[in-house]
């Protein structure tokens, strides 16, 4: 139909929207601008800035921070399944500037946290959180760590009751080494490696309302690392799974 995303029927002039219920409903951007940011945003490793994107395509800065917006929102896991097997965890901080006063950084001025856990060669599951409390971490751990996997971290205090929980937790003293035998962190510390250094020199700065949407970024595109090939089609395939409805929150 001239005018509207929409086909009718030459019989019964019922009208069918294909965009409906999809991140492109109401937008007046082509489709073929629409799947180059996603082909960039799948295929880029550190990701890719809006003013990037403003000057490929032509069109205003305001439009292509939308597009990587709605883009992001299809990259948030929908997978709830347990991580099983050898689960590396760890915490780190984003944004601000960190003073470090102690063994483990204590003071930390207009920082985020954000908490990983990575199964070794498998999927990652990472989450902004509050707070780097005992309380916290060990919530996010039996909600999506297997209660039978074998958990790895470092010395920080939070962990210490894992073992009195049930788990069969192993710890690394990074005060000492950083490798002994097979109890590391190496992983969880890799997916962090790429997460700041995407966020320090491609977007400069992510303020705490959009900081789990960006980190959601990174984790979809580590957890199908080894499917790089299929990675745009992949993404193309969640733009039908999310509703106009939650869609139109992030505009």
């Amino acid at each position: 139909m001239t005018g509207r995303t929409a086909y009718a029927c030459n019989h019964c002039g019922n009208h069918i929207y294909p965009l409906a219920g999809t991140i492109f409903e109401k937008s007046t951007t082509s489709l073929d601008l629409w799947f180059f940011a996603m082909y960039l945003m799948a295929q880029t490793r550190s990701g890719t800035s809006a003013k990037q994107l403003e000057r490929m395509l032509g069109v205003t800065y305001k439009t292509a921070w939308r597009m990587f917006k709605q883009i992001r929102m299809l990259m948030a896991e929908t997978n709830t399944s347990l991580l099983s097997g050898t689960v590396e965890i760890d915490e780190s901080y984003f944004g601000g500037r960190r003073i470090r006063k102690g063994i483990w950084g204590g003071g930390v001025d207009n920082k985020e946290a954000v908490m990983g856990m990575v199964e070794r060669d498998g999927r990652a599951y990472v989450k902004h959180v509050p707070d780097t409390s005992k309380y916290t971490l060990i919530n996010q751990i039996q909600q999506n760590v297997d209660p039978k996997a074998r958990i790895i971290t470092d010395q920080y205090p939070s962990y210490q009751s894992l073992r009195k929980l049930g788990y069969n937790h192993d710890f690394v003293n990074h005060t000492k080494t950083f490798v002994v035998g097979d109890i590391y962190t190496q992983n969880i510390e890799g997916v962090w490696s790429t997460m700041k250094r995407g966020i320090t020199g491609v977007y400069r700065h992510v303020s705490k309302k959009y900081l789990q949407a960006y980190v959601d970024e990174y984790t979809w595109r580590f957890n199908r690392r080894k499917r790089s090939g299929e990675m745009f089609d992949l993404l193309l395939a969640e733009a039908t799974s999310v509703s106009s409805s939650k869609a139109s929150q992030l505009v």
